[in-house]
């Protein structure tokens, strides 16, 4: 179908005032005219297909590089918190002055954006919100690791950088323990197993950002962030040498 069949079987199906004017427009456009705009809709199209598959391809690499810990935490944010209130990012790693850092999940809503450190551990866990490492203590054995909450200090200071238009605490940081670990010490604030996690977000239901602006926060993430890929993961692992075992 050639364009001005297009405009008279447009006309015809529309016998309407407000559609009348825009066939006749067409068909008074030059041929040349008439080649400039098909070239703009075809243009117009090719980038509306390539962002869609572009998102739906960000999607599925986010899953790819997730591990089981982090991608149950996704499951269950997924199906307890949807839109329009939430929007749930996964794996979004973020460019800073010294190098890079890697967030596990970012959850925007109208009650705050929270910021996520997943980890995956069993045995007992000696912490405290004040010490540099945390132990595991697993049968007789004893590990030494980074305090997560230090460790998420990093990442929640990349995201204000992000979105400084927002008050410092409307950002949340975030800690979820997925494994089967127990705590012998008191909980530090801000760290939850998964079922807790559910609960503390339930809580927040003090809004502090419209939709309007959940919007703007996940448009202003998703161009800042680095793509979903092993060369992504490689940039930031020669930048966690860099920084000689730094926060992730």
């Amino acid at each position: 179908m050639n364009f001005d069949e297009l405009a008279r079987r447009v006309s015809a199906l529309f016998n309407d005032l407000a559609v009348q004017p825009l066939a006749h427009f067409f068909l008074g456009l030059s041929k040349d005219d008439r080649t400039v705009l098909y070239v703009l809709l075809a243009a117009a199209v090719a980038f509306g297909l390539l962002m869609g598959r572009r998102r739906t391809f960000d999607a599925r690499h986010a899953c790819a590089f997730q591990n089981s810990s982090e991608a149950s935490v996704s499951r269950v944010l997924l199906s307890e918190f949807g839109p329009p209130d939430y929007h749930l990012m996964n794996h979004v790693t973020i460019r800073m002055d010294d190098g890079t850092t890697q967030v596990d999940h970012i959850l925007i809503s109208r009650f705050g954006v929270f910021v996520m450190e997943t980890k995956d551990y069993k045995g007992w866990i000696f912490a405290n919100a004040t010490h540099e490492t945390w132990t595991q203590v697993l049968f007789r054995l004893r590990f030494k690791f980074q305090n997560p909450i230090f460790q998420n200090k990093r990442h929640v200071r990349a995201v204000q950088g992000l979105l400084d238009f927002l008050p410092p605490e409307a950002i949340r940081s975030v800690v979820v323990f997925t494994g089967e670990a127990e705590f012998k010490t008191e909980t530090p604030q801000g760290v939850f197993t998964i079922s807790r996690l559910v609960g503390y977000l339930r809580t927040q239901t003090e809004e502090v950002m419209s939709l309007n602006r959940v919007q703007f926060c996940v448009g202003r993430l998703e161009t800042a962030r680095l793509a979903i890929s092993g060369e992504t993961d490689v940039e930031h692992i020669r930048s966690l040498q860099r920084r000689r075992g730094g926060a992730r």
